[in-house]
């Protein structure tokens, strides 16, 4: 199998996170969208959308843990990008079980745990 990489910045490596987390339930409010919108450029967030849109949950794990892995994020920066996921999932006011498994995943996969 051929291996999934990347060459996005880390600003389109946070978009992509959080458009993930937006898709936990396979919904993305207009309230999600406007957070993601609010922490990346409209240009940032259009491209990876598009490339979001794409890829299969196991192309997405993978470009994820290849960027973060490329980059080097350190403890304060993944504590950084789980803020920011919180807020997003917390939204509606309600962290579903859905959201919950992604959010234990990506602790799992970020090494945040």
């Amino acid at each position: 199998m051929e291996s999934i990489t990347t060459n996005w910045t880390r600003e389109e490596l946070k978009a992509y996170i959080l458009l993930y987390c937006a898709h936990a339930d396979f919904i993305e409010t207009k309230e999600e969208v406007d957070y993601i919108k609010s922490k990346v450029s409209n240009v940032d967030y259009k491209k990876i959308h598009n490339e979001f849109e794409k890829d299969s949950d196991y192309e997405s794990v993978q470009k994820i843990e290849y960027t973060i892995e490329k980059y080097n994020y350190t403890k304060k920066e993944i504590d950084s990008l789980f803020k920011r996921i919180k807020e997003l999932f917390y939204i509606d006011d309600e962290f579903t079980a859905a959201e919950q498994s992604i959010f234990i995943g990506l602790k799992h996969l970020l090494g945040d745990n």
